[in-house]
């Protein structure tokens, strides 16, 4: 059997997350693999062995002193260095095979500006923003607000959660806003806001193809689908979503369109805000959130697969 290795934990806010993500996938992971926790912290790489962790040599991924070895990985990292595609990069260099998007599609996907930009040139819906690229230039509130009105959202681009994102509703909320993206991310993007339904899109690759899965519907108890909606229970998350049946195809049909766009591999998911009846593309997750408050582990119920029987798929498929 192969020697799976679920890489989680990383460098950013995300750590604990992405480690109830991988947990999940272990747990749930089909017989037909030996499937391990690989944690990548600060102090090195650990695989977990009856609830303890032993290193890992990162230069061949082998541990137990040499005598067994990752063959292939998945990364399960949100935010850096994961869902970025430098640990992807680094797999390449020492010749381990991954199931993940690669380092490009990561980066590109991972990066909230760049993608919007990248897909909006494509033809693609996104919201109106500004990009920022230092913490110490001087912000024009007026300028800002004036392009795209209030309320609007302030973003970390390269944070893989919601970590540092503020809705701001008042000129004088704006740099305090700024400031607290740029705690979490090197660039920030400020969005022009779209009242709409927020609805999102799993999509996967098996042999046949790129699969979308039902669409689930957001609803938050918070003024926006922030980190307590998300991970504390504070949204309703519908699956499928309440939305026509010509709306639900034409949005998984672009879901599949941005998803080969991209170049994606494995899983990912595809955020949109449907306004008037036109779908934005908020954000291109490859790294979406696995843990049992997840909402793609809700998807797979709903489509009436088992876990097992989904990461069965991608392994085939990604490893053919």
């Amino acid at each position: 059997m192969k020697n799976v290795g679920v890489i989680c934990g990383g460098f950013s806010s995300e750590f604990e997350i992405s480690v109830k993500s991988a947990k999940n996938i272990q747990q749930n992971f089909p017989e037909a693999y030996n499937a391990y926790l690989i944690y990548l912290q600060k102090d090195g790489w650990f695989v977990e062995l009856d609830g303890t962790k032993v290193e890992l040599n990162p230069v061949d991924f082998t541990f137990n002193n040499g005598t067994n070895k990752i063959d292939v990985a998945i990364v399960y990292i949100h935010g850096d260095p994961g869902e970025n595609g430098k640990i992807q990069a680094y797999l390449e260099m020492i010749n381990i095979p991954y199931v993940n998007s690669g380092p490009l599609a990561s980066q590109l996907s991972f990066d909230k500006w760049y993608c919007n930009k990248f897909l909006e040139g494509f033809g693609y819906k996104v919201a109106k923003s500004v990009y920022l690229t230092s913490a110490n230039q001087s912000l024009d509130s007026d300028a800002i607000i004036a392009e795209l009105g209030l309320p609007i959202f302030v973003k970390p681009c390269d944070g893989g959660s919601s970590y540092g994102i503020a809705k701001v509703k008042e000129k004088d909320q704006l740099q305090n806003a700024v400031d607290a993206a740029f705690a979490e991310g090197r660039t920030v993007i400020i969005e022009a806001f779209l009242d709409g339904t927020e609805v999102t899109c799993g999509l996967y690759r098996d042999q046949s193809g790129v699969c979308s899965l039902p669409l689930t519907e957001i609803v938050s108890e918070n003024d926006f689908f922030d980190f307590a909606a998300k991970y504390q229970g504070l949204s309703q998350e519908i699956t499928p979503a309440r939305i026509d049946n010509d709306l639900t195809v034409e949005i998984q049909k672009i879901s599949k369109e941005i998803y080969q766009l991209l170049n994606l591999r494995s899983l990912a998911r595809i955020d949109f805000m449907i306004v008037g009846n036109i779908p934005f593309v908020i954000e291109v997750n490859t790294t979406p959130g696995f843990s049992n408050e997840s909402i793609v582990p809700k998807m797979i119920a709903a489509e009436g697969i088992s876990t097992k029987d989904f990461w069965t798929r991608i392994m085939k498929a990604e490893l053919a």
